[in-house]
């Protein structure tokens, strides 16, 4: 964690939850985050299943949380059968937006063109964009797990210019640590979260790569929160199932906002 960098913490549902436990969710993690005084002190992100985003927005009210959806289409509008817009997920409240998370990249074969494109749209229409990157095991097995990461940020940046995704938080995801238990070192954490800040460095500049979030998203837990959070250039975490649970959800966002304070940020 690193003073000039507010902590981004972000609770992705998946497809869990229904429509009365998703409010239930909402307002625990709302009473969790408000007792332990930690809303305001990071940002705060839950994205919910599509058919819930409205109700849960309405449930987060004017609370800090950004609301947030799990994907968006790289169309703004359209004959595109069963995609949901920038502009839709706008327009229920959403002010943040999950691209390109290994579950798409991997299950459903989305590649870094189509990623740049909803990248790049759902930069233009104003929303935080949480663009995920990471390797699999064999990647890193092979020794390619930096290689692959910084491919995949060229190719999901590509020609933006920085005005467009000055608002970007970079997910790192090693697709290994996702559902699975297990987790990549603190130390492992880091010095991928740095390539990748370099590459930033690369795209844009310094100023840039030292401004832009890096975030952690791979089976992060109340636990290892704050041993991960501590590196330098990790900026909070893109949380799983830990983001069912309320109090896990609300310990996580303890553990960054106390990261944060402890690098002198405030």
């Amino acid at each position: 964690m690193h003073a000039q960098r507010r902590p981004f913490v972000g609770g992705n549902w998946k497809m869990n939850s229904d429509l009365a436990s998703g409010v239930e969710l909402t307002d625990a993690v709302l009473a969790s985050l408000a007792e332990g005084g930690l809303e305001g002190r990071i940002d705060a992100a839950v994205f919910p299943p599509f058919p819930y985003l409205f109700t849960v927005g309405r449930t987060l009210g004017h609370s800090n949380v950004l609301l947030g959806g799990q994907d968006c289409s790289a169309e703004a509008s359209g004959a595109f059968t069963g995609q949901v817009s920038v502009g839709m997920l706008a327009d229920v409240g959403c002010r943040s937006v999950i691209i390109g998370h290994s579950e798409r990249r991997h299950g459903l074969g989305e590649d870094d063109e189509l990623l740049h494109e909803k990248l790049a749209i759902a930069s233009e229409a104003g929303l935080v964009a949480v663009l995920c990157v990471g390797e699999t095991l064999s990647e890193r097995d092979d020794g390619r797990a930096e290689a692959v990461v910084a491919h995949q940020m060229r190719g999901c940046f590509g020609t933006l210019k920085p005005e467009t995704v000055d608002r970007v938080v970079v997910a790192y995801e090693p697709v290994w640590a996702i559902g699975t238990g297990r987790t990549a070192s603190p130390e492992d954490a880091q010095r991928m979260h740095s390539s990748i800040r370099a590459v930033l460095g690369q795209l844009y500049d310094s100023r840039f790569a030292a401004k832009a979030r890096v975030i952690y998203g791979g089976s992060v837990n109340a636990k290892n929160a704050r041993a991960i959070f501590d590196q330098p250039d990790v900026d909070g975490g893109l949380i799983g199932g830990a983001s069912l649970k309320a109090d896990d959800f609300a310990s996580i966002c303890r553990a960054a906002a106390e990261a944060w304070t402890a690098s002198g940020g405030h």
